[in-house]
Parts: structure tokens; C-alpha cells; sequence
């Protein structure tokens, strides 16, 4: 009987994209399935078929999930656009001029650090409890998630790029257009994606400032009622939407950066 060989790349990349996702997630699901059914942690763990019919339950009303599901969608995607778009000048900056890296470095990772739950109540004093508020813990959240990611990878840009457009008289202008900006078009779409799983994990906590509908907000709802079926179906929920969402920015990013592949080989 032969061996399948792993080394060849045609049969391995096909295997990878096709059958180990599901193949993953088939091993998440049965060993969810032994823990609910044989009640090994001591708690009461809802089934996967539990889980399910309560999101198909919540999908299936005119008022349910879908509108939660469309809520959470857009505060995100305006976060994270709102977000990226201020850290774009702000990485570039950064990672041009180092005198003002070195100024705002530091300020910049401590303000990364601190958890958007922990600022909601400054949130509330100053901004109120409308959609605003909500829009601005995710903005926060997804600027600072995709700033560092930014200046990274232009700080990081081999010198010998910018060296050679200087030697062929390039301005200062010229090799940001036609150097730095093609050579750290990967890492803008990193920080999206960076920036995008940042904002769902911080949508709970946008969520928890006086909101009405959503993801966070039914999951919060579902906890204090202790329907834990809901609860871990809007947690499936918020995961499905940010895994589809960032299938979309690396499909739009392979075209995008197709041409770097080209001109590598």
C-alpha cells in the first residue's frame, strides 16, 4: 500500500484547503459532543444538536438573529473601516519618521493594552449611550490593533529598495508612492484581519453599553435568563461572522498582492 507523499505540493495544497478545515472542525464538534454527554466537567455543557437547533430557532423568527447578526455586522465593519483608515497615516508615520516612533512607541502599546471593557464606563460619561458609544470602543479597539501592525511591517521594508529608488534620484515622495506603499500592501490587509478579530472579541463589551439588539447584546441577555444553549449559540454566531468575514479580506488579498507572487518567481 502506498504512502501518501505530503511533500508533493499539488496533492497537499488541494488536501489542506478542502478536507482539514472540515476535518478540524469535525474533531472540535465530537470532542464538544463526549464533554456535554459524559458530563466529565462536573457542569451542564448543552450537545452540539442543542446548540444548533437553538441558533436555527433564533435564525427562523422575524425578530431573532438575523437582525442581531446584521446589527453586530455593520458596528463592526464601520470600526474597523473607521479604524484602519485613521491608523493608515498614523503607521505610516510612525514608521517613516523614527523620532516620532520613538515619542509615541510607548503610548501607543499602552493604550493597545487596555482592554475595552475596562474603558466602556469612561464611554458612558462622556459620550452617552447611543450607537456612538458602541461605534467608539470598536474604533478604538480596531485602530490600535492594526497601528502596530502597520508601522511593523513599513518599519520593515528592506533597505535596499529604498536605497536602490534614491541611487535612480526618486524623491522622498516618489519612493513612499512607488516603494513603501506597493511593498506593504500584505501587511495593510494583515491589519485588517488583525483588526477585524480584534473588533468581534471586543463587540461583547461594545455591546454592554445600553444596545438593544445584537450579538453581545444576546448573549448577555441569554446569560442572565441561564439559557446556555443561546448563550453558546451566539457565541458560534459571532465566530462564523468574523471566519467568513476574514475568508473575504484574504480572498481580496490574494488578488491584490497576485502580482508580488509574480514578479518573486
Amino acid at each position: 500500500m502506498k504512502s501518501i507523499d505530503f511533500n508533493s505540493g499539488g496533492h497537499v495544497t488541494a488536501l489542506r484547503r478542502t478536507v482539514l478545515p472540515f476535518a478540524g472542525f469535525a474533531v472540535v464538534i465530537a470532542a464538544w459532543w463526549l464533554t456535554a454527554t459524559t458530563g466529565i466537567t462536573g457542569k451542564e455543557v448543552p450537545t452540539p444538536g442543542e446548540v444548533f437547533a437553538a441558533a436555527w430557532e433564533g435564525l427562523r423568527e422575524p425578530e431573532g438573529l438575523l437582525i442581531d447578526i446584521r446589527l453586530s455586522v455593520l458596528r463592526v465593519l464601520i470600526g474597523v473601516a473607521v479604524g484602519c483608515a485613521l491608523s493608515l497615516p498614523v503607521g505610516f508615520a510612525l514608521a517613516w519618521f523614527p523620532t516620532l516612533r520613538a515619542m509615541f512607541d510607548p503610548i501607543i502599546n499602552f493604550c493597545r493594552a487596555l482592554p475595552p471593557i475596562a474603558l466602556s464606563p469612561l464611554v458612558i460619561i462622556y459620550v452617552g449611550i447611543g450607537e456612538e458609544a458602541r461605534l467608539l470602543v470598536l474604533v478604538w479597539a480596531a485602530f490600535f490593533a492594526s497601528v502596530v501592525v502597520l508601522y511593523e511591517g513599513i518599519a520593515a521594508v528592506e533597505d535596499i529598495y529604498v536605497r536602490a529608488g534614491r541611487a535612480l534620484g526618486a524623491s522622498d515622495l516618489e519612493l513612499f508612492r512607488r516603494v513603501i506603499v506597493p511593498a506593504t500592501v500584505p501587511q495593510m490587509f494583515v491589519a485588517v484581519r488583525v483588526a477585524l478579530g480584534v473588533s468581534w472579541a471586543t463587540l461583547v463589551a461594545a455591546e454592554l453599553i445600553a444596545a438593544q439588539r445584537g450579538l453581545g447584546w444576546t448573549i448577555q441577555r441569554s446569560a442572565s435568563f441561564f439559557r446556555t444553549e443561546e448563550v453558546y449559540a451566539g457565541i458560534l454566531l459571532i465566530g462564523f461572522c468574523a471566519l467568513l468575514m476574514d475568508m473575504g479580506v484574504r480572498l481580496v488579498q490574494a488578488r491584490a498582492v497576485s502580482w508580488q507572487e509574480r514578479v518573486v518567481r
